[in-house]
């Protein structure tokens, strides 16, 4: 089989291309994940979920602190 010319592959992919076009969703991109930010920030639980995450965090630094050494501080 000879290889394809250039112009029979860009035909192929204007195909490909023409088929997905209108076979996309038109719900598509509405369930985006950006959507959601946000939607918890108001709720205690959420809040009280938030501090307790960071209470561990901290006590994981702690424990992979040498000894006598005092925390560092982010340049901000």
């Amino acid at each position: 089989m000879p290889p394809l010319t250039l112009e029979d592959r860009v035909a192929a992919l204007e195909e490909k291309v023409s088929v997905l076009t209108k076979t996309k969703s038109p719900q598509a991109g509405k369930k985006d994940w950006r959507t959601l930010i946000g939607i918890f920030t108001d709720k205690p639980e959420m809040q009280q979920l938030l501090i307790d995450a960071m209470k561990l965090r901290e006590e994981d630094r702690q424990k992979t602190r040498p000894k006598g050494q005092p925390a560092k501080r982010a340049k901000t």
